[in-house]
């Protein structure tokens, strides 16, 4: 293309781009005119969404929290990722077998007596429910002969979906079946989430437990129930450099390890240059606070409700629980996780009661 060529077409680009940057500017102009909606609501901070493949995800200004998943092909429900500093999750699934690694009580090789675990661990699912001892059934395994299935339940009671005062709430119910499918037991549960202070979020569970109709259910004595949460291996003291503190001031697994307190934080590094952890709090109200914790330094934290005695749930009386996750950055000291746990021992219970609010 010669240099008069192109002379020739630039005004004609020029007339053409006027045109097209003048027709836009109109279009925004239009725009900028277009009157507010009058009757339109404030979009609440903090939401629960319905997602595809029964999931719910809790977001704060669109970034998501955590995520509950309770399809019916699962085991049990469980609650992935749980997202701290760096939009990195301070949780994982599972923890896999590493072959190179010397073999530990943590580190099972592939056992012929358990194909349905060939990794091992397969059952820790980030954030869970459960409990190894239900009538005499293991909910706490992936499989074998006497494994349940918690399955949520998908009517119109079921799930329930809701926004207000700052906080997003998920209420859902769900049965714990035998290997034949005869409920042993009914929970209703609900995560209640809102922010807290310097970048946190909470995460509280109220959960209930009730006997089925004519049925007590009797839970048996185990340090493996009734919340559980597996560290990323970042977080985790053995693998990450990360550390567990009680609220009695003793540190990591050799001391905190089935020892009572009101809460355990688990804080470790989450990227080069940031730490953050998870809280597990007990209720005060709950049986047996404050409550036994089960910790190992590989990232594995759980609460426990059973560890020296069955208790039995009879029909009509059923039983009431609190826990709680606080998200946070850093890793915080005992008078700092101290003050949290105060605030969240002071709110008030949740009722768990079906709205039929639509969403």
């Amino acid at each position: 293309m010669t240099t008069n060529t192109l002379r020739s077409l630039r005004p004609l680009w020029l007339k053409t781009t006027g045109a097209a940057v003048l027709a836009v500017a109109g279009v925004c102009a239009a725009f900028a005119a277009e009157p507010a909606l009058p009757n339109a609501k404030p979009v609440p901070d903090v939401q629960v969404l319905p997602q595809p493949y029964a999931q719910a995800s809790f977001e704060y200004l669109g970034r998501e929290l955590t995520r509950y998943h309770f399809g019916p092909e699962l085991r049990r429900p469980f609650w992935y990722p749980i997202t701290g500093p760096g939009c990195r999750s301070l949780t994982r699934m599972n923890m896999p077998y590493d072959p190179g690694k010397s073999m530990t009580r943590d580190r099972q090789p592939t056992d012929p007596a358990k194909p349905e675990d060939p990794l091992g661990h397969s059952h820790q699912t980030s954030v869970w429910i459960c409990h190894k001892d239900v009538n005499g059934f293991d909910f706490w395994r992936d499989g074998g002969p006497i494994a349940g299935q918690i399955l949520h339940q998908t009517d119109r009671d079921g799930l329930e979906y809701d926004e207000v005062d700052g906080t997003a709430t998920l209420l859902t119910r769900n049965f714990w079946n035998d290997p034949k499918g005869s409920t042993l037991m009914i929970d209703r549960r609900m995560a209640t989430v809102f922010t807290g202070v310097n970048g946190s979020w909470w995460m509280i569970i109220d959960l209930q437990l009730e006997a089925p109709t004519g049925k007590p259910v009797t839970l048996g004595k185990t340090t493996f129930g009734m919340l559980g949460i597996r560290m990323s291996k970042t977080v985790s003291v053995r693998e990450g450099g990360g550390r567990i503190l009680n609220s009695n001031g003793d540190l990591n697994e050799k001391r905190v390890f089935r020892k009572q307190a009101r809460w355990v934080d688990y804080s470790g590094p989450v990227t080069r240059d940031e730490c953050g952890g998870i809280t597990l709090m007990d209720h005060p109200q709950n049986p047996n606070h404050p409550a036994i914790f089960h910790v190992r330094d590989n990232g594995w934290l759980g609460v426990t409700l059973t560890p020296d005695a069955p208790r039995v749930i009879e029909p009509g009386k059923p039983l009431r629980l609190r826990y709680a996750l606080w998200v946070h950055n850093g890793v915080p000291g005992a008078l700092t996780v101290d003050q949290q746990w105060q605030t969240f021992s002071a709110l008030a219970l949740s009722e768990l009661k079906n709205k039929h609010k639509p969403h």
